[in-house]
């Protein structure tokens, strides 16, 4: 672990000046030095699963980033897994539901769980018509979404949450959605 954060620190340094170098010597670096800190990893997956579930390819970048840093590997406390971090029992309602092309039965597969991921995304918006809801149902789960749906001090109307209570949550929603907006900004011409 410490040898990890170790190269994640000295990284994070490298980046830091070379956007500090883009803003000295122009756009061009720091722009270069943005998208080694916000890649477009697993690209011919990313492509294919957004577009099978119509989703914007910088919305899946963004919760791949935030979920897992691109890490296929990636094991949370909770269990969660691989690049969108999914337990073991999401994946396989997202498999059961729509079936990879492979067979589906590796959850630390980038091919399978990006897969499953982007099902996982696509329920959620079609479920929630919100995209702040859908994350945070991503990240807390339906069921506490839905109960903060029916809490009148968290959503007047019910369809809206005026703040998420659970704080890891709403960083989580925020997040994404800064990483979202850098994807657009740093390949919106691409």
């Amino acid at each position: 672990m410490k040898k990890t954060s170790a190269k994640l620190a000295v990284a994070g340094v490298l980046l830091a000046a070379l956007a500090l170098g883009g803003l000295l010597a122009g756009p061009s670096l720091g722009e270069f030095a943005l998208r080694l800190w916000y890649p477009r990893q697993f690209a011919q997956v990313v492509s294919r699963e957004a577009a099978e579930f119509r989703l914007p390819e910088d919305l899946v970048y963004a919760v791949i980033r935030a979920e897992s840093g691109f890490d296929e590997r990636a094991s949370s406390r909770a269990q969660a897994k691989g690049l969108m971090q999914l337990t073991d029992d999401t994946f396989l309602w997202m498999a059961e539901e729509y079936p990879p092309e492979n067979g589906g039965g590796d959850v630390f597969d980038v091919n399978d769980n990006v897969h499953c991921g982007c099902a996982l995304l696509r329920r959620l918006l079609d479920h929630y018509g919100d995209l702040r809801l859908a994350l945070a149902a991503y990240n807390a789960g339906i069921g506490n979404v839905d109960c903060w749906l029916e809490d009148p001090s968290l959503s007047p109307d019910g369809a809206q949450l005026k703040r998420i209570p659970f704080p890891e949550t709403a960083a989580y929603v925020e997040k994404v959605e800064k990483y979202q907006g850098v994807y657009q900004k740093l390949y919106s011409e691409s």
